[in-house]
């Protein structure tokens, strides 16, 4: 009788650090979940993967319209000096900003200068990046980039009239690329708190050539940009019910475009706004 009592007892110890050990647990995960969002190599690459998609879909979208040349040129609104599509920009950035977009640290605006304040409660978003660094922002080479060289690489030609929808598409596009871009500050940040001692060295000499080496990987880049690829190609098809048309595949966006895009200037800038970011990460 009492081997069985001393059991019990032995049993309900047991049970009863099992459950404050769960507590801590719980509480653990509580206040991580406070804390916000946790940054770790694992998790940057897999918000890099997904942004992948948004892009494509939105090469996609903006391929639906003509150039629509009227949406760039010219002062379209009265009593608004610049084109359409910067009305549309600075307007809607405007609106967000006052519901809290760019609270957010992974949100860049392209006309930051005198956004108005948040009007909602704000969000305790996670301070991971260093301060001194986290304001870097290249959103105005992008902007030229955009207008200048990829629009007309996959764009046709003409006129269709539907310049608000076309602004509206350039919007979402450009935000996507910019935020794929300037998420190498997260990036950097991640690998400088992985190898501290190792970028320290570099940042201390702003040895910017030195930074870029560190930071290039060209087997991954390929992979990056065959994955852009294989998903232009899997979201842009143009799907049709007709036997033997598999041969004859069709695309509403040029699958080399979004490769091109990666290659010639999301992985290059996003590598710029690392080394520039770990230039300063030390301040």
């Amino acid at each position: 009788m009492m081997l069985n009592f001393r059991l019990v007892i032995l049993v309900l110890a047991i049970c009863g650090v099992r459950y404050r050990m769960g507590m801590v647990k719980a509480e653990e995960l509580s206040l991580e979940s406070v804390k916000g969002k946790v940054y770790t190599l694992d998790s940057v690459r897999e918000a890099l993967i997904r942004q992948e998609d948004t892009i494509v879909f939105g090469l996609i979208e903006r391929a639906k319209f003509l150039m629509n040349s009227r949406t760039y040129g010219g002062e379209e609104i009265p009593g608004f000096a610049g084109s359409l599509a910067e009305f549309v920009v600075k307007n809607t950035e405007a609106v967000q900003a006052k519901v809290g977009r760019y609270n957010n640290p992974e949100e860049n605006p392209f006309f930051p200068e005198n956004l108005p304040p948040s009007l909602v409660p704000s969000y305790s978003f996670t301070q991971f990046l260093h301060p001194k660094a986290a304001s870097i922002n290249i959103n105005k080479s992008i902007w030229k980039i955009y207008f200048e060289e990829l629009l007309p690489s996959f764009v046709a030609s003409g006129d269709d009239g539907n310049y608000a929808q076309t602004a509206a598409s350039d919007l979402s596009l450009l935000q996507a690329i910019s935020r794929r871009i300037h998420y190498g500050k997260f990036v950097a940040e991640v690998k400088f708190r992985e190898s501290a001692q190792q970028y320290e060295s570099l940042i201390r000499s702003e040895d910017k050539e030195g930074l870029m080496k560190l930071l290039t990987f060209e087997s991954v880049e390929e992979t990056v940009r065959k994955r852009v690829e294989k998903k232009a190609m899997v979201f842009g098809q143009n799907v049709t019910l007709k036997n033997g048309d598999e041969k004859n595949v069709t695309y509403k966006v040029d699958p080399s475009v979004a490769a091109n895009l990666y290659k010639n200037w999301i992985i290059p800038l996003t590598k710029d706004v690392q080394v520039e970011y770990l230039l300063h990460r030390l301040d």
